[in-house]
């Protein structure tokens, strides 16, 4: 999605991808809701099922979803590149917004084919971990940044609430319907997501992840602090600490959640884009897993029995993601895929959101080769049906 979406509403509409995620996720509360009462296999069963409707239209989605720009030009197929580019823009193919724009890819392209060439830059996924570990720009740096991002979105705990909520709020003690809360939960996280439409394109993406990561842990040590230091048969200490769970999830689905899916779209180079998004999504997976199987460890009475206690590991874990996010993860913000890759090069992550492009790739690779690339991408161009 970070490959076709204008550089404008690209975050928002990648976002949009984390807000479907929520939804899913609410339904599957509806569904265990409402079949919490049933003593018989249709308790797993039902909500096994519902499932393969789901998969279904996933199926489709993907069986019709049309290749993007920047595939077509790694494919060496101009044409097609600038069909796909015009469709999505709703531009005219001889428009010179879309001749500026598909320009700029082949010279990112051309740019990248020269640096490193395509025997073994595409072919294999060792590719992913070339470089210096100190380069920004680099493409083991990058993978890390990747897989580390959505390592630390895993870390902030919000899995263990909508994972083990039910169970978690049966041991707080005076709560008489848990399914009920872990809905109220859920139904945040929707409701929360979308504002993050508008703030990921007017702030950016690291103060969301930073002060985003600030409001989580200090939710969930408030939670920790009021749950150790007041009995849970507290009423009012169990209504404070559901309270500050529920602001947490806010601040979560808010900013941690989406942006972190944002950020791994558009860090990427073109040859390793694809691969790049796949490890950090396999990352995401591999840290949703370990979480899910460890957590009953930390609340369970017979293992670990922390109880409220247990925020006290998640707020630690958000800290680590806000240093993390402020040290580590560059602002990419307004920039275009090519623009970013030029803004690794010359800045550092903390200085990275005062970056402002000063020319195009199409316009350095031209006085590089003293015109002589430039006129090759007008003529391609040209000769696959527009002007430049």
């Amino acid at each position: 999605m970070s490959e076709i979406a204008p550089k404008k509403v690209r975050g928002a509409l990648v976002a949009g991808y984390q807000f479907c995620i929520t939804i899913g996720i609410l339904l599957a509360s509806c569904v265990d809701y409402g079949t919490q009462n049933r003593l018989d296999s249709g308790s797993y069963r039902i909500p096994i099922a519902i499932q393969f409707l789901w998969a279904l239209i996933l199926g489709g989605g993907i069986a019709t979803l049309p290749e993007s720009p920047r595939y077509w030009v790694k494919r060496g197929k101009t044409e097609k590149a600038i069909n796909a580019l015009a469709s999505l823009r709703g531009q005219p193919h001889n428009s010179e917004y879309i001749q500026a724009e598909i320009a700029e890819i082949i010279a990112n392209h051309e740019y990248e084919l020269q640096v490193v060439p395509q025997g073994g830059y595409f072919s294999s996924w060792a590719n992913c971990f070339k470089g210096s570990l100190w380069h920004q720009q680099s493409n083991l740096r990058r993978t890390i940044l990747g897989t580390s991002l959505q390592m630390m979105q895993q870390w902030t705990g919000v899995n263990f609430i909508f994972y083990f909520g039910t169970r978690f709020f049966i041991q707080l003690g005076t709560i008489k319907n848990p399914f009920l809360i872990s809905l109220i939960t859920t139904l945040v996280n929707v409701c929360s997501t979308p504002i993050s439409f508008w703030t990921i394109e007017r702030f950016g993406r690291r103060p969301l992840l930073i002060y985003g990561g600030l409001g989580m842990l200090s939710c969930q040590f408030i939670v920790a602090i009021v749950g150790t230091a007041v009995p849970v048969s507290n009423t009012s200490a169990t209504s404070a600490m559901i309270a500050f769970i529920c602001l947490s999830i806010f601040f979560f689905a808010s900013t941690w959640g989406p942006t972190a899916w944002v950020v791994i779209g558009e860090t990427f180079p073109l040859p390793i884009r694809a691969r790049g998004v796949a490890l950090s999504t396999a990352s995401n997976w591999l840290w949703n897993c370990i979480l899910a199987v460890i957590s009953p460890y930390f609340v369970g009475e017979q293992y670990g029995n922390l109880g409220p206690k247990v925020f006290f590991i998640w707020g630690g874990l958000c800290t680590c993601a806000t240093v993390y996010a402020y040290f580590l993860v560059p602002e990419t913000k307004g920039l275009t895929l090519e623009q970013v890759d030029r803004m690794l090069e010359e800045t550092t992550p903390r200085t990275s959101s005062r970056w402002r492009p000063t020319t195009t790739f199409a316009a350095d690779m031209g006085m590089a080769a003293d015109g002589t690339l430039k006129e090759e991408i007008v003529h391609d161009v040209e000769r696959k049906g527009s002007t430049y």
